[in-house]
């Protein structure tokens, strides 16, 4: 068959039917969609060996109405006591919502899904108007021995939202999704843990007029889930956002936090620095609702001067080159990029035709300048801060990338990328219509080991036929950094695929990464934390478990791999 140069396929442009399985499964806005370039389309075909038939009718797009046949195993009784808590109207039991608040979006639930399979479902989803709710739910459940599980901004990829033992799942961001108070002498905000990230930052943004501060704020937290996900969600799965390489991680962000636990209610003091002993605020921080709710949060904030931001890109002829170069930025002790990111030669060439910069003049300059395919590296970065600050940030990484063989792009590929940083995982649908999985795995790893690492799960993933792997740089410490493997395969079952993304894990324990950098752990990674912390600290994480919650009702069924055996 000869395929038509003009053919497209008819991507999806129709939002979900209300309570189906797409509603839940679909990335970001039911009305929003970014569709494959003309590039990625012939990309895809030419790697997979397909043609434009394969296109033609989309295949499992799940727009069946949710049905399932899970009893609610609670009994009348309780279910009552608990609208006793919070209201009739602040407690669902109905199909939908049962699955709705149990799913988040790796790509084995959107398989399942698609076939209209549910797994597990909670018995109740509740939504709590406030600290209080939670505090009576928390002992109300703990009492009668009832699974609680919790549910921020349903992005999770690491099945963060499994409910295997049934019982109540929390939805915190209903009601409790506000921005309490802005402290500019201490430059905090105080936050509810529901409260997403769009929300937040807009709030921050026009603190000026909300809170009658002097300056605007922001929160420095950009994850390309920014959109739908929450602040508490943020830390209790220690992400780290897009300009994390300048504001921090999560983990840095956090001041003090307000935990309801099965062992009681308490919160951590907001100094910002004490000698008191191991903190237990850090003890809280990636907890994932196994020892309790977060309820309130004081996060730090800074000033918002988008005017001063300051954009770069660069090509590099090498990922050597660009490894290097990167390292001498975040050990230079000038200061740190905002967004600071290095793809490798597989991911440039990807991403160059993603961006619209495939062969366009910059693309035919680059290439005539020495900077050959499927060698060389894109990089593309923000200085923030202070005026004067950030020029010198930009300025200093000029020098060295320069020093490093890069040519400078100006700051029209950051730009690029900006435009689709938020709506790349809109593409996971329309490549599963089609019979294409798209999926990602990030780890964290020390600068000196970071080639190891990269060849060795590159060769597991390309040692699969027909597979793309793209990995790029994008949080960066002076001792090191993550990698974020992409990868793109034909639709298998969901057994074999399964059965590859162990191996892509096992590989990055054999090659010495951290089986998560900012995703998290869930259930997804748990059966891999022992392996990969050792018995004596799992251990210490169980004896934090038995101590806020003895009867194991904080998300129980093997979440960070602390009761694996039940």
């Amino acid at each position: 068959m000869t395929d038509d140069s003009k053919f497209q396929p008819a991507w999806s442009e129709k939002p979900p039917a209300k309570k189906s399985y797409r509603s839940i499964f679909k990335w970001g806005s039911p009305d929003e969609f970014k569709h494959p370039s003309h590039a990625w389309f012939t990309m895809l075909k030419e790697e997979f060996g397909m043609t434009d038939k394969d296109f033609k009718k989309p295949q499992l797009e799940g727009n069946e109405q949710v049905e399932i046949r899970q009893k609610i195993k609670m009994s009348p009784k309780k279910i009552d006591q608990i609208i006793g808590i919070v209201g009739k109207n602040n407690v669902e039991t109905d199909d939908y919502s049962r699955v709705r608040y149990s799913h988040g979006k790796t790509v084995d639930e959107a398989m399942d899904l698609r076939r209209n399979i549910v797994r597990q479902v909670p018995d109740i989803v509740v939504h709590p108007r406030n600290k209080k709710d939670v505090q009576k739910i928390v002992e109300f459940c703990n009492q009668g021995k009832v699974p609680v599980y919790v549910y921020g901004g349903g992005s999770s990829v690491t099945f963060g939202l499994q409910t295997p033992k049934g019982g109540v799942m929390l939805v915190m961001g209903t009601h409790m999704n506000k921005l309490l108070s802005v402290n500019e002498i201490n430059q905090t905000a105080v936050v509810q843990p529901g409260m997403m990230g769009p929300a937040y930052e807009e709030a921050l943004n026009e603190a000026p007029e909300r809170f009658d501060t002097k300056l605007p704020y922001t929160c420095g937290h950009f994850p390309q889930s920014f959109e739908y996900s929450s602040v508490g969600g943020w830390v209790v799965t220690l992400g780290s956002g897009q300009a994390s390489t300048y504001y921090g991680d999560a983990y840095h962000l956090v001041v003090s936090q307000e935990y309801v636990t099965p062992a009681g209610t308490f919160k951590t003091h907001d100094y910002p620095g004490t000698a008191t002993g191991p903190k237990i605020n850090d003890i809280m921080k990636g907890s994932e609702g196994a020892f309790g709710i977060l309820v309130e949060l004081t996060m730090k904030i800074y000033r918002y001067a988008p005017e001063n931001r300051q954009r770069f890109a660069y090509m590099f002829p090498s990922w050597e080159a660009a490894v290097d170069a990167s390292r001498e930025v975040v050990q230079g002790e000038f200061g740190m990029p905002a967004i600071f990111r290095i793809s490798d030669p597989e991911e440039t060439e990807v991403g160059l035709k993603l961006y619209g910069i495939h062969g366009t003049p910059i693309d035919t300059l680059v290439t005539l300048r020495g900077y050959k395919p499927m060698e060389r590296c894109l990089c593309v970065g923000t200085a923030e801060g202070e005026k004067g600050f950030a020029r010198h940030v930009r300025d200093q990484v000029a020098k060295i990338c320069k020093h490093h063989g890069a040519m400078t792009l100006t700051g029209f590929a950051t730009m690029r990328w900006e435009k689709t940083r938020y709506k790349e995982p809109y593409m996971r649908e329309d490549l599963m219509d089609y019979g294409i999985i798209i999926d990602t795995v990030e780890s964290g790893v020390t600068w000196d080991n970071l080639h190891r690492l990269h060849e060795g799960v590159r060769a597991y993933i390309k040692n699969r036929p027909q597979t793309i792997c793209m990995t790029h740089a994008s949080h960066f410490y002076p001792q090191g950094t993550n990698l974020y493997f992409i990868f793109i395969l034909k639709m298998i079952e969901l057994d074999e695929y399964r059965k590859f993304h162990k191996g892509i894990i096992d590989s990055i324990l054999k090659h010495g990464g951290s089986i998560s950098h900012h995703h998290g752990v869930g259930k997804l990674f748990s059966p891999f934390m022992e392996k990969h912390l050792g018995k004596e600290q799992m251990a210490v994480l169980r004896a934090l478990k038995n101590h806020f919650d003895p009867k194991n009702i904080m998300n129980p069924g093997g979440h960070l791999g602390l009761d694996m055996d039940i």
